[in-house]
């Protein structure tokens, strides 16, 4: 096989096509960042409680058939529960008033007719919709789970098909699919035909997202190979992120706002043939992709926890997932000046350690400072952000071309098992409130301290063979070497 580099020299660095590739595979990526974080305002939880029927009861009976709960200092009414409704009408049918007997000592019923829910914040979420609430509270993260699933078995998928039948036409028929089934969800008529649907468009998002990221890698060269991959999609997947909750504030209806979602579309000798198995076949490729499994995991977990939690923080559910959107615009930058300058291993390591070890001070917080609660939390996910930028090109670095897409595919199918299992990873704070960061935090520092043990890939070629990178060493060695100028450059030799 020739060298990669010199096979497509002939598309040149920085020209008219690379600029209009570039602009089109980037702006490819903006519907990725409203599906990835829709479930955010389409599964958001209204204020609710149960619902009291036409019946004769007077104005005072109808406010009183709720029970109270204080709730951090505040009554609050119960949302599962009320008051016997005929105990109810029997009092007041022979006159008495709320006031005249012991509410506490009637027996209270499940909500039998419904709920009314707020319409202060949305107009309808599925939540409203369908009722996922008490005995179905379960569904609501269950439906970001199915969303996860989908982009698990995408990402498993789209690497091996990219691979085999190519970037482009995996790239065009999962942006397909996405807009499709995106579409199609508006005329859900059940939670479970919802749940089904968004499920196949987890599958499209991260297909063509991983696509269009693996087809710009090998298209460019050089310096504007690290932007593209550092910057230019990672800040793009934010453009569209940030329009996501800007959208949804003026679009309070969860069907309308998936309307507005689904609106934004040389012969070579054949190569031996690989597969998913390659990744773990041989002992220093198996170290290699069991330590990035971790790190993605690690990586996903904590960047779709903390962005899911936006609409239970302090203040504005639209304004929290706006700010938490545009924090990542420095972020990516940041990533893409440190790969620029520095290595791959100390800077995913260290923006790891900041994005893990700012949530151990939550807990430090006062419960009156709901606000630097909330500053922490942003400040965890700039990390997680530019972790997450970092490893998408490392990981691209790190394996052969005829691996590539695979293993950046397989390493976002097992982050979804984070991403998965994030809806329920910040329910744990009903046992512990601070549970959910300090197990975070724990799980960044450890795949920090294992990044280290990754092969080095600053200023090295990229690796065409599966030969070519079993001769890489786990442990990088430092040389500096004289540049044109005759100044000394580190230059890392893996």
């Amino acid at each position: 096989m020739k060298d990669y580099e010199e096979t497509t020299a002939f598309l040149g660095t920085w020209g008219p096509f690379q600029k209009m590739v570039f602009i089109l595979l980037c702006t490819s990526t903006i519907p990725n960042g409203f599906s990835a974080f829709s479930v955010i305002f389409l599964a958001d939880i209204p204020p609710h409680h149960c619902r009291i029927p036409d019946s004769n009861l007077s104005d005072a009976w109808r406010n009183a058939s709720i029970p109270l709960q204080q709730v951090e200092g505040k009554l609050e009414r119960v949302k599962c529960s009320r008051y016997s409704l005929d105990v109810i009408r029997n009092f007041s049918s022979l006159g008495f008033m709320p006031h005249d007997v012991n509410l506490t000592d009637i027996m209270t019923e499940s909500c039998a007719d419904g709920w009314v829910y707020s319409k202060d914040i949305y107009q309808s979420t599925i939540v409203s919709e369908f009722d996922l609430v008490c005995n179905n509270n379960w569904k609501q993260p269950f439906t970001s789970s199915i969303y996860f699933l989908g982009v698990l078995c995408g990402s498993f998928f789209s690497g091996q098909l990219s691979d085999r039948f190519g970037r482009k036409p995996v790239l065009f028929t999962t942006m397909m699919v996405q807009t499709f089934f995106t579409f199609i969800q508006v005329f859900s008529p059940s939670w479970e035909v919802f749940s089904i649907l968004f499920f196949v468009v987890g599958l499209g998002q991260i297909s063509n997202y991983v696509a269009a990221f693996v087809l710009g890698a090998e298209l460019f060269s050089g310096s504007v190979r690290v932007l593209y991959t550092a910057l230019g999609v990672g800040l793009f997947f934010a453009i569209g992120y940030m329009m996501l909750p800007l959208i949804a504030f003026y679009i309070r209806d969860w069907r309308m706002l998936l309307v507005a979602m689904s609106v934004p579309g040389q012969t070579c000798q054949p190569n031996d043939k690989n597969n998913i198995w390659d990744l773990v076949r041989t002992r220093n490729i198996r170290h290699t992709t069991l330590i990035l499994f971790l790190v993605w995991m690690t990586l996903s977990m904590g960047y779709f926890g903390l962005s899911l939690n936006t609409s239970r923080l302090h203040g504005s559910p639209f304004l929290n997932c706006f700010i938490s959107a545009a924090i990542e615009v420095p972020a990516y930058v940041l990533g893409w000046l440190s790969l620029r300058c520095g290595p791959r291993r100390l800077a995913c390591s260290a923006s790891m350690l900041l994005g893990g070890g700012v949530l151990y001070f939550i807990q430090l917080v006062p419960a009156d400072l709901p606000a630097l609660s909330t500053a922490f939390e942003m400040l965890g996910k700039f990390g997680m952000a530019i972790g997450t930028a970092l490893m998408f090109v490392y990981t691209g670095e790190i394996y052969p071309t005829v691996l590539r897409n695979t293993a950046v595919g397989s390493c976002a199918m097992v982050s979804r098992i984070g991403s998965a299992v994030a809806p329920y990873f910040i329910h744990l704070s009903i046992f512990y409130k601070s549970l959910p960061h300090m197990i975070l935090g724990s799980l960044c520092v450890l795949s920090a301290v294992s990044t280290l043990f990754l092969p080095e890939t600053f200023r090295r070629p990229l690796p065409e063979t599966i030969q070519h990178m079993q001769k890489r060493q786990i442990v990088t060695e430092c040389v500096c070497l004289p540049d044109s100028a005759g100044k000394t450059i580190p230059k890392f030799r893996c």
